[in-house]
């Protein structure tokens, strides 16, 4: 192995360090992280990596990188675990397993109101009401409210559309909403309605039933037969639910955690049960670095995983992963109370370990095929371009606009895994004649490839051009104006018909195009990433288009910020009285000088 850079002295840095433990932090002559770790004891964990003779392959390319090494001190391995994760999602290490899927899971979110809402939520809980989760998929959470409000009638409205109703809306009219927002429901009422859907989110369907029961019970005594006949609807649209929501006969609240890699690929499957209520299931494929163990993975996946969740009573997992006491012990602080990981289970919990791992292992597997098929399409490329490398990484640009209005060019990334979604780029078009897609693939090509020979991206194998030989021609001319080499440039012509599979390959420098068969897997890759730079750059215009229909004129005024735009608003009563104003009646607003008004009256009048 070559040994790590003469620039780092590691027998004097090694003498430094403490028997304490904490987290350290492997870096690279660029100031990135390359890897971070934990130790119960700094110096004889990070002492380990320099011992030449028993480390492993990875280690040894990792530590050929390394040229400082950081360490923060903790008070407990705990402590320093869960830093360790603190750091993982915040500099996302190359030589760490990462968990990529990090959105935080949808909840259901029963608002503070005289008269609350359910609705779907997802983010950091600002918003003052009553969190039910969190689900596994957003499809839990849309089929859970579906079900509540055929059952229970709560509204699902927004706020602003509950104030602004002056009649009641189509879900009164097909019996989904009691329509409180023009007082057709009573305060008590709608609140009774409220505690059941309540109720039943946290489980407790059996005593929301028991008490409809008593309730129709009550109402055939008092000989209110069309009262009672609702209720006893309402039962059996209740028992229903209960029937759909898959009950569990796990006592408590758990996750059912399995794991199943090979190579590269990675897949760990989580299953939720909370208050007895399978909330489902959700996979997630981490990014793992070479020769790492499913025990290592498992560990890392789950470090991660809690960091901003709470963790349930017990998580239940195939074997046991790496330091289970440390993990167990830092998810027991975050919850505050117990947590215990286990592994050797019987009876119920052996029959659900044995239910996730066989979804871990379908998932697995159909990720693997669908890789193979992508694999495939690769190869198809290769061999259709005659490459002798592989292809790592694509880029494809198309220009949106309407007649000209607002254009926008879309860059999409795509790797040997497909599309790289994290990496897609837009450009918002500027200062060209309306409609001039040339001009405009120009300026998108001209700033993008600028900012890659800034080292700012990577280059790509192949970019695509969505267009012609005119497309095309641009696109060559920005390349040699940069001096950008040994990238394959090709226009994605729709062909004489414009229907798919009829598509013309003009590469760069070459007079013939080329025609795909419609059955060759070349074409379904290219086609697939002209179809996901199209559908980019359509959305990016949109979304600037209605946004640009919504900015008021004033937004655009140097000098103009929020409080001097409100007191002109103020003063005049709005828009149209300040495009009536004169510069001087202008002036008298306080905040606005001379100066300032004689230009927000030039941009108010230039047209």
């Amino acid at each position: 192995m070559s040994e790590p850079s003469t620039q780092f002295d590691d027998k004097a840095f090694l003498k430094t360090l403490t028997q304490q433990p904490g987290v350290y932090r492997m870096m690279h002559s660029d100031g990135s992280i390359l890897y971070v770790g934990k130790a119960k004891s700094l110096k004889k964990r990070v002492s380990s990596y320099f011992n030449r003779n028993n480390i492993s392959a990875r280690i040894k390319q990792m530590m050929q990188q390394v040229t400082a090494v950081e360490v923060t001190v903790t008070n407990t391995e705990a402590e320093a675990l869960l830093l360790e994760n603190n750091l993982i999602k915040e500099h996302r290490p190359k030589y760490n397993i990462l968990l990529r899927d990090d959105k935080s899971y949808p909840y259901i979110l029963l608002s503070n109101h005289e008269f609350p809402s359910l609705s779907f939520y997802r983010g950091s809980k600002k918003k003052k009401g009553e969190y039910f989760g969190p689900y596994a998929s957003v499809g839990a959470v849309r089929e859970t409210l579906n079900l509540l409000q055929k059952t229970f009638k709560v509204r699902q409205c927004s706020e602003s559309y509950y104030r602004n109703r002056s009649r009641p809306c189509l879900q009164y009219q097909i019996e989904r909403c009691t329509a409180p927002c023009v007082n057709l429901v009573s305060e008590s009422i709608y609140a009774k309605d409220v505690d059941y859907a309540r109720k039943f989110l946290q489980g407790k369907s059996e005593q929301v039933i028991s008490h409809l029961v008593n309730e129709m019970e009550e109402a055939s005594n008092r000989l209110e037969f069309e009262h009672a006949a609702k209720l006893r609807d309402q039962i059996d649209a209740l028992r229903q639910v209960s029937q759909q929501q898959y009950v569990s006969d796990l006592s408590g609240d758990c996750d059912i955690i399995t794991c199943k890699m090979k190579d590269a690929l990675a897949c760990v499957q989580v299953f939720q049960v909370r208050n007895k209520m399978n909330l489902g299931n959700k996979c997630f494929f981490p990014k793992i670095p070479a020769h790492y163990n499913e025990a290592e993975l498992l560990s890392a996946f789950i470090g991660q995983y809690y960091l901003h969740r709470r963790p349930p009573e017990e998580i239940i997992t195939p074997f046991e992963p790496n330091e289970a006491n440390v993990l167990a012990e830092m998810l027991t602080n975050q919850r505050e109370g117990k947590v215990k990981i286990t592994s050797s289970v019987r009876g119920k919990r052996a029959r659900w370990l044995d239910f996730a791992n066989k979804n871990v292992i379908t998932a697995f597997e159909s990720r693997l095929a669908s890789q193979a098929g992508i694999e495939q399409r690769y190869q198809a490329l290769e061999e259709i371009f005659d490459l002798s490398d592989s292809i790592q990484r694509m880029e494809c640009f198309d220009i949106s606009h309407t007649s000209g209005e607002l254009t926008v060019a879309s860059c999409v990334v795509f790797n040997r895994e497909g599309p790289n979604k994290s990496e897609y780029r837009k450009f918002n078009i500027e200062n060209i004649t309306p409609g001039d897609d040339y001009a405009a693939m120009t300026q998108a090509l001209t700033r993008r490839y600028t900012r890659i020979k800034k080292g700012e991206a990577k280059l790509p194998d192949i970019l695509f051009i969505d267009g012609g030989k005119g497309q095309l021609t641009q696109a060559g001319q920005v390349m040699e104006e940069l001096q950008v080499e040994g990238v394959l440039v090709v226009g994605i012509a729709k062909g004489v018909e414009r229907k798919p599979g009829m598509e013309q390959l003009f590469i760069l420098g070459d007079k013939q195009p080329i025609h795909l068969s419609s059955d060759s897997l070349a074409l379904h890759l290219i086609q697939q990433i002209r179809d996901e730079a199209h559908r980019f750059a359509i959305t990016s215009h949109r979304k600037r288009r209605n946004k640009s229909r919504t900015m008021s004129p004033l937004e655009g005024i140097a000098g103009l910020g929020p409080k001097r735009r409100q007191s002109l608003l103020k003063h005049f009563g709005g828009m149209r009285g300040i495009e009536r104003a004169s510069e001087q009646e202008l002036a008298k607003v306080n905040g606005i000088s001379k100066q300032l008004a004689q230009s927000i009256h030039e941009i108010l009048h230039s047209h």
